[in-house]
């Protein structure tokens, strides 16, 4: 390309019809500009939030399960042994038994059901984060044989109680009597409460002592044991090893497939979001078809005279794609910037929107979670903007390819 292609190109784009001041870009060349730079910066923002609410949702979800789950069939009785095969794995760092049931628990009238986790909590901390979202008390405070409770926080709340109050633990399996089956109960004292922001834990789930649990279900194995890794990220193919070298049949389920339905949405959330909003960027981008149209028609006169001057047709093209191309860098390097800022900072903005208005755009008991997070990746960011430009580009093809063909008789016979 050529220096006085450029320079005609960048003079059509500062140029407006009907003014004697030289402004930046005309308006319809503006409009398509900030088409662009909205639809690049909404997509930038609306990926990282996605990304964002899949690293939360991921976080919340370890912060209770683990990475490896090794479950009996229907109980371990040798567990371990279990656990001495898997960390003879090199991906392996902690395992830890675990005792899981379904229960009723009631205070105060007050009935909630929820899942009990017999835990070890001297190996609990070597393979979830649990430990870190007390808020009242700590793990440590179960002790085998006093049966002590620890609460989520949603799920004290409805009940009403707090460490120091009892609750009482009905099973599912009863106990049989010669007045027939009753159900089978036992008082808990609470000993503290943890809060990891997701709902589906907070208000459903309740841990003891592993030894208390196996006495309330009965079991003199554990439901399984639960593995902690050197990379969450390779669970998959762990799973698949440590199932090949068990001891004992047992069932081998990593964190992805435990939640699969919760990670699956979100990726199909985001690739749908993702059509929709390039589809902005794309009508955004379109707009410099009827701008550039627009201009042709306007500039026919100084075609031609180009023309006459021995300019080729691929020279004219290339002044017009400029003028194209330009719209499109600046809208694309707009929206960047703004999309950029606003993802890096939408954790300040939504609350802030959130009390000026005085409502809650995320019930975590619907999404799980109540805080609006972002994770600004540099791959999506890169891509959006190729995308924004790469259309920008194609929107100029077709003004530019009708511009090479305009006829210099024809458009200075009225001249």
């Amino acid at each position: 390309m050529s220096p006085y292609e450029l320079a005609v190109g960048l003079r059509y784009t500062r140029a407006r019809k009907g003014s004697g001041r030289n402004t930046f870009i005309s308006f319809i060349s503006l409009i398509s500009m900030a088409g662009i730079a909205l639809g690049v910066a909404a997509l930038i923002v609306v990926l990282s939030v996605m990304n964002g609410f899949q690293q939360e949702l991921r976080n919340r979800i370890l912060a209770v399960a683990s990475h490896i789950e090794i479950r009996g069939m229907p109980q371990l009785a040798n567990w371990p042994e279990v656990a001495q095969v898997a960390l003879a794995n090199p991906r392996v760092k902690a395992a830890a038994p675990y005792v899981l049931g379904q229960a009723m628990v009631t205070a105060g009238g007050v009935n909630r059901g929820a899942l009990v986790r017999g835990i070890d909590p001297a190996r609990e901390d070597t393979v979830a984060d649990i430990g870190r979202h007390m808020r009242r008390g700590a793990l440590t405070d179960l002790k085998a044989g006093e049966f002590g409770i620890v609460l989520g926080g949603d799920l004290a709340r409805s009940l009403g109680v707090a460490p120091g109050d009892s609750v009482v633990v009905i099973t599912p399996q009863g106990t049989v009597t010669p007045a027939g089956t009753l159900p089978r109960l036992k008082s808990f004292k609470v000993v503290g409460v943890f809060e990891v922001g997701m709902y589906e834990f907070d208000s459903g789930l309740a841990l003891v002592h592993l030894e208390d649990a196996q006495k309330l279900y009965r079991q003199d194995g554990v439901s399984g044991v639960r593995l902690k890794l050197d990379d969450l990220f390779a669970a998959p193919q762990v799973a698949r090893a440590l199932w090949q070298t068990l001891p004992a049949p047992a069932e081998v389920r990593d964190w992805t497939l435990n939640h699969a339905n919760f990670f699956r949405a979100v990726a199909i959330e985001k690739r749908v979001m993702f059509i929709i909003l390039t589809l902005i960027v794309a009508v955004a981008a379109f707009n410099i078809v009827s701008a550039q149209v627009m201009v042709v028609t306007d500039k026919q006169a100084d075609i031609a005279i180009l023309r006459t001057l021995g300019a080729a047709p691929a020279s004219i093209m290339a002044i017009f794609i400029v003028q194209g191309a330009l719209i499109g860098v600046i809208g694309t390097a707009l929206g960047v910037a703004g999309g950029v800022l606003l993802a890096l900072n939408i954790e300040t903005v939504v609350p802030f929107i959130e009390r000026a208005l005085n409502v809650q755009f995320l019930d975590k008991s619907v999404y799980y979670i109540s805080d609006l997070p972002s994770d600004l990746q540099r791959a999506d960011v890169v891509t959006i903007a190729a995308i924004a430009l790469g259309l920008a580009l194609v929107a100029t093809l077709y003004p530019a390819w009708r511009a090479a063909r305009v006829n210099p008789a024809e458009a200075l016979r009225y001249e």
